[in-house]
């Protein structure tokens, strides 16, 4: 095994630190270490399927802090997970077996598609603050956000990166309201869709363990020690740097992209 940089891996590791006190405020952290994955050198492939994997620890802590939200949440909500994790696999699945070459010309209208994703996030969090009676939504809309999910999941498999955004989404659709109660779901879904993605990438060697490691440590300590340095700096300031940064981002991809040819 090739001998890693160990700047390249502290490099990593700030990149997590900062994406898990983030998220923990405002949100959109991958979208801030899949870049710097990128930026390290490591194929396109492999830093998205180290990035899921590196930061996939951090959301047992979203759910921890969740947990009296999920356990208030009806039963019905709970069937959301099933489509999660299949499709999870599914489009994990599917970028196992894309050519490297697809997915490369396809990273920078993901990066801006999730990054005009998160532009609108704050609309979608809008609305009244609704008790729980108000998540007792009917059969057809959950037969409906069972397949909106699955697309979700699918596509957060294959990449990731707004997943959250399109969750929050479909929990609107189908009538929950309390917006704490839609951030413990989506922590749950992520969870399962960024598991079952994780898992897939293992088995297919597909991780670059010294960086995943480095980042798991990362998420973990942001999300826990960042996130009141994160809220003291204040949710639209770091919504606009996440927004800078993913557009940034996306358009120095397409320019590098099209002086190839």
């Amino acid at each position: 095994m090739a001998t890693v940089d160990i700047a390249h891996l502290l490099g990593a590791f700030v990149a997590a630190f900062f994406a898990g006190a983030i998220n923990s405020v405002a949100g959109g952290g991958t979208m801030l270490t899949f870049p710097v994955l990128l930026a390290l050198g490591l194929p396109p492939v492999v830093a998205n399927a180290t990035n899921t994997v590196g930061i996939w620890p951090g959301s047992i802590g979203s759910l921890l802090g969740f947990r009296k939200e999920l356990a208030a949440l009806p039963k019905r909500v709970l069937w959301l997970s099933i489509p999660a994790f299949v499709g999870g696999l599914l489009g994990a699945l599917t970028l196992r077996y894309t050519p490297e070459s697809v997915f490369e010309r396809a990273v920078p209208g993901l990066i801006l598609f999730a990054t005009l994703l998160f532009v609108v996030q704050a609309k979608l969090r809008r609305g009244p603050q609704a008790p729980q009676e108000a998540l007792l939504f009917s059969g057809g809309k959950l037969a409906s956000g069972l397949l909106l999910q699955f697309g979700v999941a699918i596509y957060g498999g294959y990449f990731g990166a707004g997943m959250s955004i399109m969750a929050l989404a479909v929990l609107g659709f189908i009538g929950m309201t309390d917006m704490l109660a839609m951030s413990a779901t989506t922590s749950l879904l992520g969870f399962a869709i960024n598991g079952a993605a994780g898992a897939v990438f293992i088995a297919a060697g597909l991780i670059a363990w010294p960086y995943a490691l480095a980042m798991t440590v990362g998420s973990l300590l942001g999300g826990y020690g960042a996130a009141g340095i994160a809220r003291r700096i204040g949710k639209p300031l770091l919504r606009r740097f996440v927004i800078v940064v993913g557009f940034s981002i996306s358009a120095a991809l397409f320019v590098r992209m099209f002086s190839r040819g």
